[in-house]
């Protein structure tokens, strides 16, 4: 090597806990390669402990994220969306290094936005939709209205890293819940760099948080993990799915498979896919009468 060449140096991209960046507690990275096998980052390996400790945030933020109003989580999708679009180059050169083409680049960045502007528009609007008064034989009104199911696990896909993960974090959110997200393990670049997004924006810390690293090892611990209340996933492997099937139901996890989606299209984006992540709350108020007056209370 000549005196005057310089060494490159490669970024290391952290975890996103609780709004923060932290690396992570086991000390462990890996490579991240172009298409030509080249090192163009690295990212961290996350360990159990990380997974936890992003629980435990995710756990702490979500009773103060699904009381807030509709309304205001709309505002927040809606400023991620913008920080996005001011951003897209900066993505648009990690996609093609990680293999895409350039217009397969801004194609997914554009639908990215689209999707988070979608769901922003849907967060005021889904209680209306899905709520009903229904009727009953006694003297009662009874009300059944849809509540965020709590902490929720994310699976990306491998592929779409950046639209995968926002195909599954804008429903998620926008219900009211917090989350916790197992980015793609091979193109993980993207998932950080919308961490900084998130950063950036006006997301709660806690709300969202990033993991990267190894499926394999992450995957049981994550179906396994007593505080995690749902796992989503999109473009898994069946023995995966099945074996996340089985961990899961010893705490009686509600999971959903969306590996049937086609996310470049509006079959990736639906209210319903909101209402998978909530739970229906019915409530009963009876009826009061004053005798003599005819009208009831």
């Amino acid at each position: 090597m000549s005196k005057t060449e310089r060494l490159e140096v490669w970024k290391t991209y952290k975890l996103f806990i609780g709004g923060q960046f932290p690396r992570t507690e086991s000390g462990r990275t890996y490579a991240i390669k172009n298409p030509q096998g080249k090192t163009i980052a690295n990212a961290c390996l996350s360990s159990r402990k990380d997974l936890r400790d992003a629980v435990v945030a995710a756990r702490a933020a979500w009773g103060g994220w699904s009381n807030r109003s509709g309304f205001n989580r709309g505002q927040i999708l809606y400023r991620i969306a913008e920080m996005l679009e001011s951003r897209k180059v900066q993505f648009r050169e990690e996609l093609v290094a990680q293999g895409q083409s350039v217009s397969a680049a801004n194609r997914e960045i554009k639908n990215a936005v689209d999707r988070l502007i979608y769901y922003a528009g849907w967060c005021d609007k889904y209680q209306a939709l899905f709520s009903s008064v229904n009727p009953v034989a006694s003297s009662h009104y009874n009300f059944s209205t849809p509540e965020p199911t709590g902490v929720v696990a994310l699976i990306a896909p491998e592929e779409q890293p950046l639209l995968g993960l926002v195909s599954l974090l804008a429903p998620c959110i926008a219900g009211g819940n917090t989350t916790v997200i197992l980015a793609s393990e091979k193109q993980p670049l993207s998932a950080i760099s919308f961490a900084e997004v998130l950063h950036s924006s006006d997301v709660p810390g806690g709300v969202i948080n990033i993991l990267t690293g190894s499926k394999q090892e992450l995957i049981s611990w994550i179906s396994g993990h007593m505080d995690i209340n749902a796992i989503v996933a999109t473009a898994i492997e069946t023995d995966s799915w099945t074996a996340i099937q089985q961990s899961g139901a010893k705490s009686v996890k509600r999971l959903f498979n969306w590996s049937k989606m086609d996310l470049t299209t509006a079959q990736g984006q639906s209210p319903y896919l909101i209402m998978d992540l909530q739970e229906i709350k019915t409530t009963w108020h009876p009826i009061q009468s004053i005798a003599g007056s005819g009208n009831s209370y």
